[in-house]
């Protein structure tokens, strides 16, 4: 792989880390996904190339390991909603309580509608 296509490679993983971090800072996780795929074949170019442009790679590296660092929050984000609105379904579906020997008892409080025909 000649000196030129490695600086290609290397600016446009550049490129998309950048591209990559926006989209991560605005919550925008479909344009990430869809860097993802692109994101790894640059990266496996690269890995596959003889570069002795180290400078280059230290500076992809950190951008990688700080959109690494983002990512992670996402997705601890998600899980907290995903915990979260769990147990607003369960509070809506039921209540937790203890009965008169201090024993944990639940009861289901699911709305029942009927309907009702008038003549």
């Amino acid at each position: 792989m000649g000196h030129e296509s490695i600086a290609f490679i290397i600016d446009e993983l550049d490129d998309l880390l950048d591209a990559e971090r926006t989209a991560l800072l605005a919550g925008n996780l479909d344009d990430v996904k869809r860097l993802f795929e692109r994101k790894t074949n640059l990266v496996d170019a690269l890995s596959r190339s003889e570069s002795d442009q180290t400078s280059g790679v230290a500076a992809l590296r950190n951008k990688v390991e700080r959109n690494q660092d983002l990512l992670q929050s996402a997705a601890d984000g998600v899980k907290s909603v995903a915990r979260r609105l769990a147990a607003i379904r369960r509070v809506r579906e039921s209540l937790e309580t203890y009965d008169a020997q201090g024993k944990r008892k639940k009861v289901d409080v699911k709305a029942v509608s009927t309907l009702e025909k008038r003549a």
